[in-house]
């Protein structure tokens, strides 16, 4: 039993789009509903590569045209039950959980902000420097270099200081190489006084280029009561 994403049982019915192999279907349990694929088999699709690749886009794409209509907790890809019987016992045991988490998203939006550092242009020696001056060119090259890496590294901080007190629902990953990453949690209609706080602190610092992505279901912020609701595939 594929599952997506759980929401709150809908009082009209969702617009469901076609998953992996088929049309996503609703299991319901009370107030709380599971969005399901039921006969996707994922170790015909881990041995596949090129199977496996569509088959996780399908899944970013179900996730996001729910996201469009309703709240949801997103699932990550290859959660699964291995019966009806069973993913309807999780939704009854985790029902509370699971509706309080949905309460607490209710409205918001993931927002991608990524810092990328602004590289300093190079400086050139003129190729008829010699000697003594070609070499305190260099060092006044490298002390350059180093004092725009110092400005940079207090631009950020001053940046990050900025997102925590204005954004208390944010996550920051520096793993990505050559760049930094936020991920805000924003109701979605103050999409438009967002943009704004970024465009202001992209002028009050010329060290970092600031990039605002779109409004994507909250999948970082899952579990964000301080428990853990991503699912091992085979439940």
């Amino acid at each position: 039993m594929y599952t997506y994403a759980f929401c709150k049982t809908p009082l009209a019915p969702l617009t469901l789009p076609q998953g992996i192999a088929a049309l996503v279907q609703p299991v319901e349990a009370g107030q709380l509903s599971a969005l399901v694929e039921p006969d996707i088999a994922l170790e015909t699709l881990q041995q596949d590569d090129r199977l496996l690749v569509q088959a996780v886009l399908a899944h970013d794409r179900v996730i996001r045209s729910l996201f469009l209509q309703t709240t949801i907790l997103p699932l990550r890809f290859g959660t699964s039950f291995s019966s009806l019987e069973g993913l309807l016992k999780h939704l009854h045991t985790q029902q509370q959980r699971y509706l309080d988490q949905l309460t607490q998203l209710e409205g918001k939006a993931e927002y991608t902000l990524k810092l990328t550092p602004v590289e300093l242009p190079e400086l050139t020696i003129a190729s008829d420097v010699k000697g003594k001056d070609y070499f305190l060119a260099k060092k006044q090259q490298y002390q350059t270099q180093l004092l725009h890496q110092k400005q940079q590294q207090e631009a950020f901080k001053q940046i990050e200081q900025a997102v925590a007190q204005t954004y208390p629902h944010s996550r920051f990953d520096d793993a990505q190489a050559g760049g930094k990453t936020f991920y805000l949690l924003i109701a979605r209609d103050r999409e438009h006084q967002l943009c704004q706080s970024i465009r202001r602190l992209q002028a009050q610092s010329s060290a970092w280029q600031l990039t605002l992505g779109e409004a994507l279901p909250p999948y970082r912020f899952v579990g964000d009561s301080g428990e853990d609701n991503r699912l091992d595939a085979q439940k």
